[in-house]
């Protein structure tokens, strides 16, 4: 050993503990952050089960298990009784809150010779209590698997929540950073003051499907003081606010209070059944449609499937409904035993839904009859299926009718034409190869206006709403420029 310079021996000693423990505080360390990893993915749930042939970005369930984990940590951990701070423009009232929007759209009118004209229109997202969102996202995750959940007519509820999910779609849009984004019609601003429209980001549909009822009532009563407190909607008594009431029977408790709002409805319901005289019409508010409850058969299915499409009309679903619904009982009375024609009771469940698009790829024309309200997710269904809707509902609005043709994609048959002995079938047989495959072409071409996606596509549903709300957005400000000068 002569010669060698040795450290002390308790030097040696602890490098050789060193040695060992470094290792061993890796392998603590690596345990850990697995540990911690899976943790936070079972707050979440298991992911439920998606369709084989669904895209990331249209399937709702894979969207939003990706959204879920994608979204900031400070949201997810505040507490549900926390209000966001508001903007440092708000403070002082209503009054001191007016006069900012007021200088700053006097700045935008000297500005821009085209101003209210003016795009992209620009929309302040509340950041509402999770209790609100998050928490409601979270809830329907982790309870998806629980079929047995059904509604009085058999319905898995989480499916209904899934064909009424155009307030997840539009709002994690809205969210999204800009870069991220594909829509340039609209952009999300974060002072108050520069907004033309307020979008409220409560899950007003998962609330009511999933909660107790009087849980349900409670959470609606706390909305509605949390929104109708703010400044912005005192201004305006609501009138440049966005209000996704998608289902007609969700926020039915409170929503007399914000009847001033931009609803985001389904149908105008002209039953009176849900919706009470004066809470909705057609100069303020918006109809949206179903998120479809099937995957798309594009161009390319279409003409694969095309010699496979034997039946000449098909329908699958409730067949006793309430209301404007009843035309339903008539029309199997008429259809059921028919030839060519196939009627089958069915839920949307997942066998249903397999048994919804095949029968529908294997049809011509797809029967859409008025359910509880005039309108129905079968005919949004039809659409993307490439199944020419027949439309009997006399009262029924459609979505985006001041930018859409439906006549180039739907026929519309008139109900007391529809049950009259054979008049129906006699119909749709004499209408030509020619016409057919017209109107096919175009269900492939006008699909893309009907599936929701993350991000929101350009022409998508998402991008026709908000130039549907660009002119309700006009009117608003040109009345109150009218009222100020």
């Amino acid at each position: 050993m002569a010669g060698k310079h040795l450290p002390p021996p308790f030097l040696r000693r602890r490098f050789r503990s060193a040695v060992v423990l470094f290792p061993l505080l890796l392998l603590l360390l690596l345990f850990a952050y697995l540990f911690f990893s899976s943790l936070s993915a079972s707050s979440r749930g298991p992911a439920p089960p998606a369709s084989h042939s669904a895209k990331p970005e249209t399937s709702f369930l894979i969207s939003l298990e990706r959204f879920l984990a994608h979204r900031s940590p400070s949201a997810l951990s505040r507490h549900p009784d926390d209000t966001a701070t508001p903007a440092a423009d708000d403070d002082g009232g209503v009054g001191k809150f007016d006069g900012s929007v007021f200088a700053s759209e006097s700045e935008r009118l000297r500005g821009d010779p085209l101003y209210p004209l003016d795009l992209p229109l620009r929309v302040y997202v509340y950041e509402m209590p999770r209790k609100f969102t998050d928490d409601l996202l979270l809830l329907f995750w982790n309870t998806y698997r629980e079929t047995f959940n059904l509604t009085s007519n058999g319905s898995p509820v989480h499916r209904l929540i899934e064909q009424h999910s155009i307030d997840y779609w539009l709002w994690a849009d809205l969210i999204a950073p800009q870069s991220d984004r594909l829509l340039k019609n609209v952009v999300r601003v974060h002072r108050q003051a520069e907004a033309d429209l307020f979008y409220i980001p409560f899950f007003t549909t998962i609330s009511f499907f999933l909660l107790e009822k009087q849980q349900c009532k409670a959470l609606y009563r706390e909305a509605l003081k949390w929104v109708t407190d703010q400044p912005a909607w005192k201004r305006s008594e609501g009138r440049d606010h966005i209000l996704p009431v998608h289902h007609p029977w969700s926020f039915k408790s409170v929503r007399r209070n914000m009847k001033n709002a931009i609803w985001l409805l389904p149908d105008m319901d002209s039953t009176g059944n849900w919706y009470k005289p004066g809470q909705v019409s057609l100069e303020k508010d918006l109809i949206l449609p179903y998120a479809p409850n099937v995957d798309l058969c594009d161009a390319k299915c279409l003409s694969d499937s095309q010699a496979k499409r034997t039946t000449l009309l098909f329908f699958r679903g409730r067949l006793k409904r309430n209301a404007g619904g009843k035309i339903r009982a008539k029309l199997v009375a008429e259809l059921s035993s028919a030839e060519g024609v196939v009627i089958e009771e069915g839920t949307a469940g997942d066998a249903g839904k397999a048994a919804a698009q095949s029968g529908m790829r294997r049809s011509i024309f797809c029967l859409s009859p008025a359910g509880d309200t005039p309108s129905s997710a079968r005919l949004f269904d039809a659409i993307v299926s490439g199944c020419i809707p027949v439309i009997v509902s006399d009262e029924l609005e459609l979505p985006f009718e001041g930018i859409l043709d439906y006549r180039k994609i739907v026929l519309f048959v008139s109900s007391s034409d529809a049950v009259q002995p054979g008049w129906l079938l006699t119909y749709l047989r004499n209408i030509s190869t020619a016409q057919v495959r017209r109107l096919q072409s175009n269900l492939a071409k006008y699909s893309r206006h009907f599936i929701y996606s993350n991000p929101a596509k350009p022409l998508g549903p998402e991008d026709l709403v908000w130039r549907m709300v660009c002119s309700l957005a006009l009117l608003f400000h040109m009345q109150l420029w009218l009222v100020r000068w």
